[in-house]
């Protein structure tokens, strides 16, 4: 927080990290590599399509 010079600017930076990290964030431990692969494939692919629309 000590970079931030606004709170403004945390809660938007805050905003957008936590909906990047939640879409992105699939605990690689609890799968194995090809699951892992499929999973992060998938989700970058909804999130092309979410930034192009």
């Amino acid at each position: 927080m000590q970079r931030f010079r606004r709170m403004r600017s945390l809660q938007k930076f805050a905003a957008v990290h936590s909906s990047v990290y939640n879409h992105f964030n699939q605990e690689r431990h609890l799968y194995t590599r090809e699951n892992f692969k499929l999973i992060r494939n998938a989700a970058l692919a909804e999130w092309r399509q979410l930034c192009s629309a």
